[in-house]
């Protein structure tokens, strides 16, 4: 559970640490009875759990190779929520352009059963550990990496979600669970993503100056 709650009362957190993440998740996306789920009314759903929910169910479809589309539109929510993360806010906020926003149930649940054993993979591991690493300063220091991760997603290559996707859903569980170390694996592998993608840039630019003096312009 991450140390940034909204304003619920305490009982409620005491009913999440009875449930696995992937658990609650399920319930979260079944208590739906629309065809589609306004991005809104999903994260009103979890965001009365933490943080850590929104930001993992935002960015499971991001995790997924080879899906394009929905990374994107899951990209923006998630810088907002990073934002609020790294700025010490207790309560979440998304602007109403991003609320309404929808989401096909079936794509949600078919995200979950991809997920799902991943997830339940995760939460076996998961313990109490290094726990400094899931509160202030460090959550908003975290929550500054995930901004970095989060833009990457917006990148429209192939494969360009995955990696900083799966870095984030590592960390969110690490939150959930108050497990230090998968914060840490999380954010170490998107840092690690990050600084890759800076190196491509850079030969890319590098690459491109040389053609052009080779030719003279």
């Amino acid at each position: 559970m991450t140390h940034i709650t909204t304003s619920k009362p305490p009982h409620n957190h005491g009913q999440m640490s009875d449930k696995q993440t992937s658990q609650l998740l399920d319930e979260a996306i079944a208590s739906f009875d629309s065809e589609t789920v306004p991005l809104g009314a999903l994260v009103d759903v979890l965001a009365e759990r933490a943080f850590g929910m929104v930001l993992l169910v935002l960015a499971l479809p991001c995790a997924i190779p080879f899906l394009y589309g929905v990374p994107q539109v899951m990209s923006l929510p998630m810088v907002f929520v990073a934002v609020q993360l790294a700025a010490g806010r207790r309560t979440l906020w998304l602007p109403q352009s991003l609320r309404d926003r929808t989401l096909k149930k079936d794509s949600l649940t078919g995200m979950m059963d991809t997920a799902r054993p991943w997830l339940r993979r995760f939460e076996r591991f998961s313990r109490l550990r290094l726990q400094f690493m899931t509160k202030r300063p460090m959550e908003q220091v975290i929550g500054l990496l995930f901004i970095l991760f989060s833009l990457t997603i917006m990148i429209p290559l192939p494969l360009t979600n995955t990696v900083p996707g799966a870095a984030i859903v590592i960390a969110s569980l690490g939150f959930i669970e108050r497990d230090g170390i998968l914060v840490f694996l999380g954010t170490a592998l998107g840092t690690a993503w990050v600084i890759v993608l800076m190196s491509l840039a850079g030969g890319a630019a590098a690459l491109i100056s040389d053609a052009i003096n080779s030719v003279g312009l």
